[in-house]
């Protein structure tokens, strides 16, 4: 069975006014219309965004965590990550862990500014609401708004320790800090407020020399179609930093293996098969917006074959 084919077929007994099949529907048309678009035009150097490849391999948290730490491993790399303090001007507030699509297109962001530019300085515009449109994200208020979850994330981010550990042939390696060096939190619950909003982010040194790198080119219109899973785009990242490494040899990557990668979160009466069900959903939309990826489904897991990267390398 390809994966290739087309994920988004409701059931006939399903209503299909209700709103979230709506909203699926919707979703599922904007990304085969972006696949279509990507399949016919290569990104723009304004199009071509960044991601550390470690990230790539072994991704945040994409649900909510209980606890201060959260450890993901891939053969032979792993990422922890531990909840920090912020700063108020009062007091050191303890922060949950970034979880989600906000904190993977806020590094994707950061990531491409610092290499573009040669910098680890993060112009982040002059409020909150400019910050999110930058991410291609609406701004709305309310407790479970655009805004207030985008606060809550991008705090979390910026008070995170991150380390990654990667083995080479004979060493194994490790980097060990927070990505985001400086951060000013703002006072101010209002998303248009400038004076307490910080005008820059700076990347902390190692993190930044590590990421001139190991940067994985990404195509952003791929990246933020697929907003609406964080596994998805997950996936995705995966898949671009894998298959244009691969020989002529196909690579097959089992069940288990994929579930170490990306399963840690699911954990209930029967884990194995919901991450399948759902890592098969989310491979499907990833290859929608990567048409050159070449993956097939195989007996045990998927097969990658070698296939160009969706961003072309620079000469």
């Amino acid at each position: 069975m390809s994966v290739n084919a087309s994920p988004y077929r409701e059931k006939e007994t399903i209503a299909i006014h209700a709103p979230e099949f709506r909203e699926r529907r919707v979703r599922a048309e904007r990304l085969i219309s972006t696949g279509s678009l990507i399949a016919a035009t290569p990104p723009r150097d304004d199009e071509r965004h960044y991601m550390h490849s470690i990230l790539c391999q072994v991704g945040l948290p994409r649900s909510k965590v209980n606890g201060t730490s959260f450890e993901r491993r891939s053969g032979r790399v792993a990422l922890l990550v531990e909840a920090g303090r912020i700063w108020t001007g009062q007091d050191y507030v303890q922060q949950p862990l970034p979880y989600g699509a906000l904190p993977r297109l806020m590094l994707a962001w950061m990531n491409t500014y610092a290499v573009r530019h040669n910098t680890p300085e993060i112009p982040i515009g002059d409020s909150a609401s400019g910050f999110l449109r930058m991410l291609g994200k609406q701004s709305n208020g309310g407790k479970r708004g655009s805004f207030t979850m985008f606060r809550k994330q991008v705090q979390a981010l910026a008070a995170c320790r991150m380390t990654l550990g990667y083995n080479s042939e004979d060493r194994a390696h490790t980097y060990d800090g927070k990505p985001i060096k400086h951060f000013e939190a703002w006072l101010s619950s209002r998303e248009h407020e400038r004076s307490f909003w910080p005008g820059s982010m700076t990347l902390s040194d190692d993190y930044y020399q590590t990421l001139k790198q190991h940067a994985v080119p990404l195509d952003l219109r791929a990246y933020t179609d697929l907003k609406g899973s964080a596994l998805a785009m997950d996936v995705y990242m995966w898949l671009a930093q894998r298959l244009h490494r691969i020989g002529a040899r196909p690579a097959i990557v089992h069940w288990s293996s994929l579930r170490e990668q990306f399963g840690q979160e699911y954990q209930g009466k029967d884990p194995g098969k919901d991450f399948k069900k759902k890592f098969q959903l989310a491979l499907r939309s990833a290859l929608v917006v990567y048409p050159q990826a070449k993956v097939r489904r195989v007996t045990g897991g998927v097969m990658l074959m070698a296939s160009p990267p969706p961003v072309p390398f620079k000469d």
